[in-house]
């Protein structure tokens, strides 16, 4: 039976949502990766996670997540693709946050092969994304230090890499589900905003002025008349390239690679005076070298690497169920924050910016079609190539062209947010409230402080839906046994037994609109209310108990009686310490069963035998 538009029924046994493959078979136990007969694990390495037990145990099944699979001629394909989107995508992003966008590039190597090697999430592909780079940018400013020092940029990401693995070992996936839609709708809008802003002066020459970035934009569109020709031109067509490349079907993976190629080709053949990647950076044709971490600005990169972890974190939760697994199996949101752990802890020694799952990149490795992991695996490696290859090249791109392509992806982000915010605006107040303070902070505020802000939001969002939400059921049975659900009575009658189910979940906030649905009890001689708290797992407040302990004091006063009918075994136990039990009575508490009914009608039969009844029923008719 449904009470309240949730089902009393029987206690969940259940793995963790976070992480359900823990209990299963490999991920890679089924399908494509298996068919290389990889997925055979050795005995010695069966002998010791049986051996090792806890966290250190979750931490060996990481022999099970290397089994590679074989490569499929289509992973080679996706990689090669996913590697040259790379180039302009990690270029851009590294600049747009004042990195050297060579660090942009080496976020594209060591974390693609070692995430793609690791994840749970086969698929997935681990590098630098837009909101990390503005994250943390952000976090050195903050903490007044140089965002192209190797060894700040190093600190930082191990850093980062660091909190990832503990999440993911201490199995806090579920971590994330405290952050709303409505939040990460906002902070997402408000990162796209930040990307278009960050990249109007490479696109048209102009530098808006101010501080906030909405103002910087109503700034930038009223000074169109200062805005330099030839770079808007330039960035003009960057787009117009893009678009006409897009309606190529096959082409449309590659639409900015393809029009940063052209665009810069053209740019270098007409002569046209624009400023050039080679004017704020040098990319040297090599591989990425060793970089070592500054730890004497460990105190001052702490609390803002939670945050960085926090955005990669956030950002790559929605790819699992958005990307699924092409073997069958099931990702897990924990071994994936494991997974961009290990990328950030190798990828901090190698130049690389912090990075996590994009999803942007992962779509483009399925467009192109990704088979297995060995696709990011090769996106690393090919793009380690390209840049060995190539680099001298990659400084000839102009500036505008890159703003041109970003304006392209801020857009893009903005555009694909419309749904999300339409939908948020939709659904209530409090959250279209959360989504737009989030934003606004966004736009004025650091985002490590931002994200922070929107996680407290969600909490408090939570908080006042689930106070608002929570009530008393009154079931009522009627003549031939079936129960039916009513409002609570305004007072208890005399004699006769009463039943309210409690749909809560014992917040204190929620306590006093549950108080004030009690039924009063001046007229309760020989009258029983029986309290079904099935959905009660446990009890998170002393509030609850002094609301009880005052309304049974009520009760006997006037000579009632509480009987708390269907209790979890947490609750009983917080029941039995706080001295509630005592209180009660014997047979004051009844604990869950698994057949549904069976406490509510041992405390109707009780009930019955109650001096002082006036009547014989069982409950309210």
């Amino acid at each position: 039976m449904t009470v309240g538009g949730r089902e009393p029924g029987p206690e969940k046994k259940g793995t963790d949502s976070t992480d359900s493959t823990d209990s299963e078979e490999g991920p890679e136990r089924q399908g494509t990766e298996s068919a290389s007969g990889a997925g055979e694990q050795s005995s010695g390495l069966r002998r010791l996670r049986a051996r090792t037990p806890g966290r250190l145990g979750r931490l060996g099944r990481l022999g099970r997540l290397g089994r590679l699979g074989r490569p499929q001629p289509a992973d080679v394909g996706s990689g090669l693709v996913t590697g040259l989107f790379s180039i302009p995508e990690g270029m851009a992003y590294a600049a747009i946050a004042g990195f050297n966008p060579v660090a942009g590039l080496y976020a594209g190597v060591v974390p693609a092969i070692v995430g793609s090697f690791t994840a749970r999430t086969v698929l997935m592909v681990t590098t630098l994304t837009s909101a990390i780079a503005l994250t943390s940018q952000s976090v050195l400013s903050d903490a007044g230090l140089d965002a192209k020092d190797p060894g700040n940029i190093a600190t930082l990401t191990l850093l980062a890499g660091f909190v990832m693995l503990l999440m993911g070992v201490l199995r806090l996936g579920a971590a994330m589900s405290f952050v709303s839609n409505a939040v990460m709708t906002g902070f997402a809008t408000g990162i796209a905003l930040q990307i278009v802003t960050g990249v109007l002066k490479d696109a048209t020459g102009y530098t808006p002025q101010g501080h906030n970035r909405l103002y910087q934009l109503g700034d930038w569109l009223a000074h169109i008349g200062d805005w330099a020709l030839d770079a808007t031109l330039v960035a003009a067509a960057t787009i117009a390239v893009w678009a006409a490349t897009r309606l190529v079907k096959r082409l449309e993976p590659v639409a900015l690679l393809v029009a940063m190629v052209l665009a810069s080709v053209a740019v270098a053949v007409l002569g046209t005076d624009v400023e050039l990647v080679r004017d704020i950076a040098h990319i040297p044709a090599s591989l990425p070298g060793f970089s070592a971490p500054d730890l004497s600005v460990v105190p001052e990169l702490l609390g803002g690497a939670v945050a960085v972890a926090l955005v990669a974190l956030a950002q790559a939760a929605s790819i699992g169920p958005s990307v699924p697994n092409p073997d069958g199996s099931r990702s897990s949101v924990n071994g994936d924050f494991a997974a961009q752990g290990l990328a950030n802890l190798a990828g901090g020694l190698f130049q690389a910016l912090p990075s996590g799952g994009s999803l942007s990149r992962t779509g483009v490795a399925v467009s192109a079609g990704a088979r297995t992991r060995w696709a990011g695996i090769f996106s690393g490696v090919l793009l380690a190539l390209i840049v060995l290859v190539c680099a001298p090249l990659a400084e000839r791109i102009p500036m505008p062209v890159i703003g041109g392509l970003i304006l392209v992806v801020g857009g893009e982000l903005i555009w694909g947010k419309r749904h999300d915010i339409l939908l948020v605006l939709r659904t209530s107040r409090l959250s279209s409230a959360a989504m737009i303070l989030t934003f606004l902070a966004t736009t004025q505020l650091p985002l490590q402080q931002a994200i922070v802000l929107g996680a407290v939001l969600s909490l408090l969002l939570y908080c006042a839906q689930a106070a608002r939400r929570a009530r008393l059921v009154a079931l009522v049975r009627d003549a031939e046994g079936r129960w039916h659900t009513a409002e609570p009575p305004q007072r208890l009658t005399a004699g006769e037994t009463t039943v309210l189910y409690y749909d809560g979940i014992g917040f204190f906030a929620e306590l006093p609109h549950i108080e004030a649905a009690l039924p009063r009890a001046d007229d309760a001689d020989g009258a029983v209310l029986v309290l079904v708290m099935r959905g009660v797992p446990d009890v998170p407040s002393s509030t609850v108990v002094k609301l009880l302990r005052r309304y049974v004091a009520e009760l006997h006063r006037h000579g009632g009686r509480l009987v708390i009918a269907g209790a979890e075994p947490g609750l009983v136990r917080t029941l039995k310490a706080t001295g509630l039990d005592r209180d009660l009575g014997p047979g004051g508490i009844l604990p869950a069963e698994h057949t549904l009914f069976a406490p509510l009608e041992r405390a109707l039969a009780d009930a019955a035998r109650t001096p002082g009844r006036t009547d014989d029923t069982s409950a309210q008719r």
